[in-house]
């Protein structure tokens, strides 16, 4: 649905109330709904979605081949087991969470087609009031104590598409792969992708299938991990009639520790790893691919995402002639393709860019604490999920370095472990505020760039908000730190202010 689809607004005839209002029915969503209801039975809540159906990303990006770039045994929930193959089709994810909104009785709660135009925080009444609108014009109205966002973090509407020169002059089908129609048929074409992300690696493959050829042109090359689409652990604990719920724990655990150790490697060792990682492409393309000029990245492994090949499907098309690479930058479009800058032609009938994403900081929404606009850019982050001077709000922020999902379950333990807290207190609103050892420490960009460094991150980092140079004030994207810190977290930490009386501080007795 776009931003113009929506009609005149009218007036708001009601206004409805809950205790939580969750944003977003994607992964995130509907993950912190489950937590929500079993944690907390007693609180009402609703989770507001602007599509028309569940999915979030996996709803939105319709390209061909499309499926995740993390195994489902720790991108699925904690509390579902996953039984299909590591990487998943969109179409498995979907029927997946499809399963976790009906087995749990999710659906009911969920308000599709609402579109939110403004959130706004009332410290007197200790309530946000949140406006949606719908594809009638209707506005909507909901009040709520906690606000529990899970909208993602880029523009589902508008992918990032440079503005190359010529654009105009290419006679064939330009489609950014966010906006790709499945009913477009590229049988017997030329297609050209532009990009080397995780989303090139998907449609690479898939275009070389029916295209007569499939060309990828990539500034610079990232790092790939191929491997089998199976778990040799979880196949044989099935073959041993082991139940699914131990499967899915077990294989979840190993594949964590797994990746904690691949991660510590990528630091300690890079240049071992590296040559880990060229072998198990040449497992699938034979001992002689050549590395040196399309697949040597320019940057340090694991300061960008690592991407998946499945089965090897990518460099098995490019070891069969069907699909090749070409390493250049774009000096114009051209009627019949495009023309880089070394000169070479590229001749395609279906040109898609994989270029990514527009970063968007809470949806986009406006949000305003007691009628003045909050600039995301202007508060603290804490432990990415909360911020200064916006009271009764968490924020669902995955990892890059490991399954986003693993930060939803993490979030709900937390977000319900909060709420039970403020009930036991008796108080109305929960906001975080910088301790008095923190009082001159300085406020630095999200994450540090030697760190983390994705184009789509870098361009919009500055609309992010910002962080410390404290483990509290940051989102520190270490799930193998946090699964242990978040559940210690202490509630009555002087970091936590309760109706806007600092933890831990004595109230004044009434005379």
């Amino acid at each position: 649905m776009s931003a113009t689809a929506l009609a005149e607004p009218t007036a708001a005839a009601t206004t409805t109330h809950f205790d939580v209002l969750i944003v977003g029915a994607g992964i995130s969503g509907i993950g912190s709904a489950w937590h929500l209801q079993d944690q907390c039975p007693g609180k009402s809540y609703a989770v507001l979605e602007m599509k028309d159906t569940f999915g979030g990303t996996w709803e939105t990006h319709k390209y061909p081949g499309i499926r995740s770039d993390s195994d489902l045994y720790t991108f699925g929930y904690r509390f579902k087991p996953w039984v299909g193959t590591p990487i998943a089709s969109a179409e498995a994810i979907l029927t997946y969470m499809q399963e976790v909104i009906e087995e749990n009785g999710i659906a009911p709660h969920i308000r599709y087609g609402h579109r939110i135009t403004a959130c706004s925080w009332d410290s007197k009444a200790s309530l946000w009031t949140v406006e949606a609108q719908t594809k009638d014009g209707a506005v909507h109205n909901f009040t709520a104590g906690f606000l529990w966002m899970c909208q993602g973090y880029y523009d589902h509407e508008h992918p990032y598409l440079p503005e190359w020169p010529g654009m105009d002059k290419f006679k064939g089908t330009l489609v950014h792969a966010q906006l790709w129609d499945p009913k477009t048929d590229y049988t017997g074409k030329k297609v050209l992708v532009i990009g080397s992300g995780a989303t090139a690696a998907t449609v690479v493959p898939a275009f070389a299938e029916k295209a007569a050829h499939v060309t990828m042109l990539q500034r610079s090359p990232t790092y790939f991990f191929a491997a089998p689409n199976q778990n040799d652990l979880a196949d044989k604990l099935r073959a041993g009639g082991i139940d699914e719920p131990t499967i899915h724990r077990v294989v979840r655990a190993q594949i964590m520790f797994d990746q904690d150790a691949l991660c510590q490697r990528c630091v300690n060792e890079p240049d071992a790893v590296v040559e880990e990682l060229k072998d198990a492409i040449r497992a699938y393309t034979g001992p002689d691919f050549d590395f040196s000029e399309h697949f040597t990245p320019r940057y340090r492994i694991w300061q960008q995402r690592l991407a998946f090949v499945p089965d090897g499907d990518m460099f098995k098309a490019v070891a069969a002639g069907k699909a090749s690479v070409v390493t250049d930058t774009i000096e114009t479009f051209t009627e019949k393709g495009v023309r880089t800058s070394s000169g070479q032609e590229i001749e395609a009938d279906i040109i898609v860019p994989c270029t990514g994403f527009h970063l968007s900081v809470m949806g986009k929404i406006p949000f305003s604490v007691d009628g003045r606009a909050v600039d995301w850019a202007e508060t603290l982050t804490y432990r990415g999920m909360m911020f200064t001077g916006v009271p009764n709000l968490a924020h669902v922020f995955g990892y890059f370095r490991a399954s986003w999902t693993l930060r939803v379950d993490m979030l709900g333990d937390f977000v319900t472990r909060l709420l039970h807290h403020m009930d036991e207190l008796g108080v109305h609103k929960v906001e975080i505020a910088p301790r008095e050892e923190d009082h001159n420490m300085p406020h630095l960009p999200w994450i540090e760039e030697e760190n983390f460094n994705p184009n789509y991150l870098m361009r919009d980092i500055d609309k992010m908000p910002k962080r410390g140079d404290k483990p509290e004030w940051r989102h520190n994207q270490d799930y193998w730190a946090e699964k242990n810190e978040f559940p210690a977290i202490d509630l009555d930490g002087s970091e936590y202010l309760y109706d806007g009386v600092r933890a831990g501080a004595k109230v004044a007795e009434p005379a």
